[in-house]
């Protein structure tokens, strides 16, 4: 039986006090300390795993240099820090078992755009893609990229020195940092810009700051006088990061010192940035692509010197190994048509090159460019199969979101070895990358092991990620063994290990790149700024006389998870499966991933953190003796005990309700499972642990409603005006909403669906009339699936949808109703959705039989019998296939009748979970409405809000309106009402809940056309 989980690691009495005395001093942002909130700090996208002491999420600067400050007082001398934006670093850069400042939450404003003189004022948290979504109204853009952009903060890419694709033009992230504002370790703000040398030499303070003010008269002195030095050991690399950047902490030209250069690229060892003034690029006027196909990898890698010649201001590459689990995921569907297929060739290597700037000269340098790919392909040189040209930004921008999601896809690889990220950075010189590849390659193949590579090669960087079980010793011995080989062969080829994703634990191989002299240097700019050793301690470089304490073999994700048996992760793949990359924290509203996220902030309430919750809650069920998979199968304890442990759940600490709290903020909209490179899925693994979790706990009753509503709502049907009466009667719903936690509960339509075909040639067969239909015929026939909601709660759009059948000469077959199981599988009830589920599928296999299509209407009910009736029945789900409208219809486009352009116009919005699972219903559906003579456009939008029966329960309300307001209100407000058509059920209850309307089904709309050109 599941027991109590009451052993957590519990906060040091140092960080106790400290958090206590913060709070005293009036700290004005979030002080988190539950164990839940830690974990899902603890990882990063890298293998590591450290639990921090405590989460503080600060408000302003304010609140930072207050920590700092008390943090300086003797008490809580040995407390240390670790500043966090997104947690998209690959090698640990943030992650610390002390506290982390996490500015992402409350500090992401944009302050200040000056498009007159070219810069942006940010706080340290805004997201990369949110600060080009405010420039671009203005014709500017911050032209550092890199893949996690939509949830990367500046704060961090400045920590990192972040860059990637078209770095040879933009630069660096330093090379666009005019000024920051930091906290320095005393607590006191510093604000750094040039500074002249004259200013300098004066001897007069350049600062207030006195701190300050040492700080950078010395650095600078330091600087000038290693200058020699510098020049020679730092390698000439595009990419070449140093964690303080020595070099251009001094320009030449200009005679100025800008302490700014040494904080970024420090990755908050120095200080904590806190706000930042950047410059911006201008949008480019003209902007096109050129995808070149090649028979080989390498042909690829040996062909990108020449295209960066070209004068190309991008060249990207990907393997076969990326464009094949490319192939496989929700991405591909929007960059097929852009990389199309050689016949008779297969593509086993890709480049994407960018020109970008005017039109006249984009343009000739792309004709240079083709007639020179025509040649070789007509010689068959260069390895180059074909090539396609694309000036759509749109369309470029698809390629590019198909390159970012790469990091990913290579986790989406079967097995137990997964590639992975500790060596996947490593830059050398352009002109020595194809050989330097070759090399590497060859040792990976000396130890067996299996990788994926794309990069930027026009400047020498390429992401390596070999594959490697961290659960299993020897792999984890491996990962250091590799790490030495590539830091040893990478200075061979005058490179180095890391080129663009910041050093993290790699610090240890610091000292063979800069030598012991100037090492010693870094350690004493380290001294000067945080002589304790309190800002992200034990990375880059240690203060003088200390020693680094994290390095590449610090403590691994892999050293808990071993501790989970193999039976158990294999139960269990997605929340094994999760490798941290972090899509689920997109910023973008437009994005359907992930929402309970966007609303709350919290990342416990993303697939990353409920995945890494689980995984401890696993890993502490163990630890307890219990096998999980014999607990799933347990009965559960009794009545009066599961209703005493209710009780007690207050007084008793139990990890359980930490994972309960995270997992019942989930939608279940599996947005996750289509969108998330790994594809994982938390509905299933919620579903999971609801059932595990009340066979100790008493289930709310609300979930006992939810789960029998599909029963329920067929006798509340016999009687519908009276159903409606005792649920919609104000002391119905003053109980309802007291005792259940309802809000909204829908009315049965009345009539019927059952009074609306009473008269209708559509009812009255049952299977053995069905059978009894000659063959040759029942391709005029179509069986309607019923679904619980609209069948009952919406019967209009079912009556439609049979009339519509009919409008298009086909015969319609309402199938007798038969329960799904969805709601039981959203509360977790699994036995109960396991048994209905094979009634279903037994039903719709002797249905299937006959050869006639089951068509339904409600995305989000049928899409259950492809994915949650396949996890529950195995092989015993059978053969059938129910499709939706919008797959049926496209399916015999060609028998539908051509109808003339009628001149209107449709929107259709999405459900959710069908644009993640069926990424293309939004062309069916247009394809669709072009033949029925009409004209329909889409919008991208996150989720409404409702989620079956997620925006009905109380407790959600504010977080369900939060979600509609942010995604869907605004546009549904700027269209006609008669315009919008949205296919789920939920969705359309959501408008009419908060539009004060309800918005039409797509094949309403078709009926409607029909109709009119009748």
């Amino acid at each position: 039986m599941l027991p109590l989980l009451s052993h957590q690691q519990t906060l040091e009495p140092l960080y106790l006090d400290y958090l206590d005395a913060l709070e005293q001093r009036g700290f004005r942002g979030d002080i988190d300390r539950r164990y839940s909130a830690r974990l899902a700090q603890a990882t990063d996208n890298s293998v590591y795993q450290f639990l921090p002491q405590a989460v503080l999420y600060p408000r302003d600067s304010a609140d930072i240099a207050m920590a700092l400050r008390l943090a300086c007082e003797e008490a809580f001398a040995k407390v240390v820090f670790s500043a966090r934006g997104g947690g998209t670093g690959t090698n640990g850069q943030a992650l610390t078992h002390g506290i982390v400042l996490d500015l992402s939450r409350h500090m992401n404003r944009v302050l200040e755009v000056n498009p007159e003189e070219g810069w942006v004022r940010v706080e340290a948290g805004v997201v990369k893609d949110a600060l080009n979504d405010a420039l671009r109204p203005h014709g500017f853009f911050f032209s550092p990229d890199l893949s996690t952009s939509n949830r990367a903060t500046l704060g961090g890419m400045i920590n990192t020195d972040a860059s990637g694709a078209g770095s040879l033009v933009y630069g660096k992230t330093s090379d666009h940092v005019l000024e920051l504002t930091s906290v320095l370790v005393d607590g006191s703000v510093l604000h750094t810009a040039p500074v002249s040398r004259e200013a300098l030499e004066s001897g007069e303070k350049v600062t207030d700051n006195p701190l300050g003010n040492k700080l950078i008269t010395e650095v600078a002195r330091r600087c000038r006088e290693q200058r020699e030095l510098i020049e020679q050991r730092f390698p000439k690399l595009n990419r070449f990061l140093t964690g303080y950047d020595l070099k251009n902490v001094w320009d030449q030209q200009l005679c100025e010192f800008n302490l700014s250069r040494i904080l970024t690229g420090s990755e908050g060892t120095l200080a904590v940035v806190t706000e930042a003034k950047l410059d911006i690029t201008p949008l480019p006027a003209s902007r096109l692509m050129v995808n070149i196909k090649y028979d080989s990898f390498e042909s690829a890698l040996r062909h990108a010197p020449d295209l960066v010649l070209a004068n190309a201001t991008v060249v990207e590459t990907v393997d076969s190994k990326v464009l094949n689990l490319a192939r496989e995921d929700i991405i591909w569907h929007s960059v097929s048509e852009l990389i199309q297929e050689v016949p008779g060739k297969v593509i086993d290597g890709l480049n994407m090159v960018e020109f970008a700037g005017e039109q006249a000269q984009v343009d000739e340098r792309a004709e240079r460019l083709a007639v020179a790919l025509d040649a070789q392909i007509a010689a068959g040189e260069k390895g180059v199969l074909g090539y396609q040209l694309t000036r759509d930004a749109g369309s470029i921008n698809k390629i590019y979101a198909m390159r970012k999601k790469a990091v990913g896809l290579l986790g989406a690889t079967k097995g137990r070895r997964k590639p992975i990220a500790f060596a996947e950075d490593t830059a050398v010189p352009p002109e020595k990358l194809a050989d330097y590849i070759m090399e590497f390659r060859a040792l990976l193949d000396s130890h067996q092991l299996q990788y994926g590579m794309f990069g930027h090669v026009d400047a020498g960087v390429l992401h390596v990620r070999p594959a490697l079980d961290m659960c299993d010793p020897k792999d984890e011995a491996l990962l250091r063994t590799v790490s030495d080989q590539v830091a040893a062969l990478t200075q061979k080829y005058g490179g180095l290990m890391w080129g663009e994703h910041g050093k993290g634990v790699r610090g240890e191989y610091g000292p063979q790149v800069f030598g012991e002299q100037l090492w010693s240097e870094l350690e004493e700019v380290k001294t000067l700024f945080d002589p304790q050793n309190k800002l992200n301690p034990g990375k880059l470089v240690a203060p003088k006389g200390q020693q680094l304490i994290y390095n590449v073999d610090s403590t691994k994700r892999g050293s808990f998870d071993r501790q989970i048996p193999v039976s158990v992760r294999d139960a269990f793949p997605d929340v094994m499966n999760c490798n941290g990359n972090g899509l689920c924290f997109n910023y973008s509203r437009f994005s359907p991933m992930c929402p309970s996220f966007k609303v709350t902030g919290d990342r416990i309430h993303s697939p990353k953190g409920r995945a890494g919750l689980m995984r401890e809650w696993l890993r502490l069920l163990e630890s307890e003796g219990v096998d999980v998979n014999l607990l799933a199968k347990s009965k559960p304890m009794g009545l009066l005990q599961r209703l005493q442990n209710s009780l007690n759940a207050k007084k008793e600490y139990d990890y359980s309700h930490e994972v309960m709290e995270s997992l019942k903020g989930c939608l279940a909209c599996k947005a996750c499972s289509g969108q998330c490179p790994v594809k994982v899925d938390v509905p299933k693994f919620r579903a999971q642990f609801f059932s595990i979790y009340y066979r100790r706990y008493q289930r709310p009753a609300k979930d006992y409603l939810v789960a029998g509503v599909e029963d329920s709502v067929q006798l509340m049907a016999k009687a519908p005006r009276l159903s409606n009466f005792a649920a919609q009667n104000p002391l119905s719903k003053w109980v309802i909403k007291k005792a259940l936690g309802y809000v909204d509960a829908p009315a049965l339509s009345v009539p019927t669906l059952k009074q609306r075909l009473d008269a209708h040639p559509s009812r009255g067969y049952d299977l053995n009339a069905l059978s009894a239909i000659p063959a040759a015929e029942r391709q005029n026939y179509v069986l309607v699936v019923q679904d619980p909601f609209n069948s009952f709660y919406d019967a209009e759009l079912v009556y439609r949808f049979i009339r519509l059948i009919e409008a298009l000469g086909l015969k319609p077959v309402l199938l007798p109703f038969k329960p799904n199981g969805k709601p039981a599988h959203i509360k977790g009830f699994l036995e109960q959705f396991a048994k209905t589920a094979q009634t279903s599928a037994d039903f719709l296999n002797q249905v299937h039989a006959l050869g006639m299509p089951m068509v339904g209407v409600d995305p989000a009910l049928v899409l259950v019998y492809r994915d949650e009736y396949r996890e529950a029945l195995g092989a015993k789900r059978g053969q059938f296939n129910v499709q939706l409208a919008s797959e049926w219809l496209s399916a015999m486009l060609e028998q539908l009748p051509q109808l003339p352009a009628s001149g209107r116009e449709f929107t259709w919005f999405s459900h959710c979970t069908e644009s993640s699972a069926r990424p293309g219903t939004a062309k069916e559906w247009q394809t669709i409405f072009a033949r029925f003579g009409a004209k329909l456009g889409t919008v991208n939008l996150g989720c409404c809000g409702m989620a079956g029966t997620y925006g009905h329960e109380l407790e959600n309300l504010p977080r369900s309106k939060a979600l509609y307001e942010m995604s869907w209100d605004e546009a549904i407000k700027s269209l006609p009402q008669e315009q919008i058509l949205v296919s789920g059920y939920s969705c359309r209850s959501q408008v009419k809940r908060f539009g004060g309307f309800r918005p039409r089904h797509p094949i309403e709309a078709l009926l409607e056309l029909t109709q009119t050109q009748a």
